[in-house]
């Protein structure tokens, strides 16, 4: 190995000639310094920070292979493209590539760069011994919080790697992921045998994603503007199939934007079809389940909306993290209802017994998420064991400080009536009966003679709706085998006054904004050259059968159309135009240039 000082001073060189880039971004010149010294290492880095990076660059410097172990195919896919577009020698072995004999004597001949595998094959006695046909670099394992049962997407693959490295105990481990807390840190260590002082954390921020959290109330028409609002391709999470399926005809039909479902119903074909649709798209509205997006590395994502909350904080970050991870702003909105958090606790509780408290811990982590009344931001940094300032001033409550109400009587009032009522009605007979309806059921019970009958009046009547959310998301109303709303977690300290509650005051329903031009957004000057950069890159793309993102993302045209590059070498400064690329379709881009 060369001396560190050497190593560092080639990977500029290669950083600039190959990716085009002046400069390392946060640690990525620390992780690619251990690579390159043969150390093994654990990156946690921020979905958009470059990770693919810390081990494509060592691997065009490295003699040997560098193999790859990710957990799908549609994410090594699109990894395998951006790769060959700046002339890395990169391929697949999986079971949806026919070339595989030509891969495998790539590999035996030493003619790869990289390799990439699933963790379902690497765990394979025959792919060791496969491996051991020619020498190997590197490997680095993606996603690497799937090794640990701490973490939110186990896959028990991950955990047969370790056999695997062992037998090449001489090659370096390089594991990567944007999200694992402290506990989740140290498994993956310890699984992957990468010794503790191998940690290197660049922390969680994306500070270029605004976070919006509110309740749910009219779902259709909020996701309907912010579809209006954001013209560049976003992805919609939904909690079913069949929620999936409405919002993809609703959106398709109010926006008239080009709107795709996706979830384990549909057939395969039709899976992969509207995925490599919407990679290819620029302004695509994917509506999903949580089956989508893992396998997606498309950086152009504007948005990222929740119809409904995520399992976990962990999940809630890494779900948003597939918006703007090519740097510009993005938008993560979530809208939330209590009756998600019922059936998330109803769900807990069909677990195992050993499994419930890490659940519960989970979503009363995300009940405060959404509860918050302080900086969004801040929050989901301290849960990854970070110290962030208190205001980050690009979330919903640092731009528009809420007012928080204390409504700990109000919530006396409601729990109380739940409790008379005999912990068997929803929260709309409760709601009659506290603010005095003459209902036939209430009377028919006998519920007008209760004490609590008639109690609410006024402004108080008006918050008894989030305040019966607020008490639903903390587990002190859980739903009983009826649908009705039972007492539970801090009630009784409620009740007693042991505990007090508080809620942001509900905001007001916002006027529609006007509805922007789809190229707004990745054009906010206007700019016609821009339009005609991004046209050429729509062509290039089609004709190369690969997204336009691979090409350039929408920062590096901006930058062609401000600095107007007249020549090959001029062209070549630009951010991330290497090597290959100016070569490739540095002609075409100048000529726009010079005819614009």
């Amino acid at each position: 190995m060369l001396q560190s000082s050497a190593n560092l001073e080639r990977a500029r060189t290669t950083l600039r000639e190959v990716f085009g880039f002046e400069s390392f971004r946060m640690v990525q010149e620390q992780v690619v310094g251990r690579v390159l010294g043969g150390q093994s290492t654990l990156a946690v880095m921020p979905t958009g920070a470059g990770k693919s990076l810390t081990y494509q660059l060592p691997a065009v410097m490295l003699e040997g292979t560098c193999v790859v172990i990710s957990p799908l195919i549609a994410l090594m896919h699109d990894q395998l493209r951006s790769a060959r577009a700046n002339g890395i020698r990169a391929a697949t072995l999986t079971s949806a590539d026919a070339d595989w004999r030509e891969t495998q004597d790539a590999f035996r001949a030493g003619a790869l760069d990289l390799l990439y595998v699933a963790p379902e094959r690497a765990s394979q006695p025959q792919f060791r011994d496969f491996l051991s046909a020619a020498p190997l670099a590197l490997f680095a394992v993606d996603e690497a919080h799937c090794v640990s049962e701490w973490g939110h997407d186990f896959r028990p693959d991950y955990r047969q790697l370790r056999p695997l490295m062992d037998a090449f105990g001489d090659v370096p481990r390089l594991a990567l992921t944007a999200t694992a807390d402290l506990r989740t840190r140290g498994d993956i260590l310890g699984q992957l045998g990468i010794p503790d002082d191998g940690l290197v954390i660049s922390g969680f921020d994306r500070p270029n994603i605004r976070y919006t959290i509110r309740p749910r109330d009219n779902l259709s028409r909020q996701l309907e503007r912010l579809v209006d609002e954001q013209p560049g391709p976003g992805i919609v999470y939904a909690g079913t199939r069949k929620k999936v399926e409405d919002l993809a005809t609703s959106l398709a039909r109010s926006t008239g934007r080009p709107v795709l479902p996706y979830h384990a119903g549909l057939p395969a074909e039709q899976r992969a079809a509207n995925q490599a649709e919407f990679v290819a798209s620029e302004d695509m509205v994917m509506v999903a389940t949580i089956a989508f997006g893992m396998g997606i590395d498309k950086p152009d994502v504007r948005f990222v909306a929740h119809a409904g909350v995520p399992k976990s904080i962990e999940a809630y970050y890494q779900e948003t993290g597939r918006a703007g991870r090519d740097g510009d702003p993005a938008e993560a909105v979530m809208l939330w209802s209590a009756g998600d958090f019922a059936t998330a606790r109803m769900r807990i509780g069909e677990l195992d017994e050993a499994r419930q408290m890490g659940e519960r811990q989970r979503l009363d982590g995300l009940a405060a998420l959404v509860e918050a009344a302080t900086c969004r931001r801040a929050i989901l940094l301290r849960h990854f064991g970070e110290t962030p300032s208190e205001s980050c001033g690009n979330c919903d409550n640092c731009l528009n400080p809420p007012q928080v109400l204390e409504v700990t009587e109000l919530a006396q009032k409601l729990l109380s009536a739940c409790y008379r009522t005999g912990q068997s009605f929803g929260f709309g007979h409760l709601q009659k009966v506290l603010t005095g309806a003459s209902d036939a059921r209430v009377i028919e019970r006998g519920h007008d003679r209760l004490s609590v009958y008639g109690i609410v009046e006024g402004e108080e009547a008006a918050l008894l709706q989030p305040v019966s959310r607020a008490l639903q998301a903390r587990g002190c109303l859980v739903p009983n085998e009826h649908g009705g709303l039972a007492l539970g977690g801090e009630a009784r300290a409620l009740l007693k006054g042991e505990a007090g509650l508080s809620i942001t005051k509900p905001p007001a329903r916002s006027e529609r904004r006007q509805r922007r031009s789809r190229n707004e957004a990745a054009n906010p000057v206007g700019d016609p050259l821009f339009d005609a950069l991004r046209a050429l890159r729509r062509d290039l793309a089609a004709e190369a059968g690969v997204p336009p993102y691979v090409i350039f993302h929408d920062s590096v045209l901006r930058e062609m159309a401000a600095r107007r590059p007249a020549s090959r070498s001029e062209l070549g400064e630009i951010g991330g135009v290497g090597a290959k690329k100016l070569e490739a379709y540095g002609a075409a881009f100048l000529k726009v240039v010079a005819e614009n």
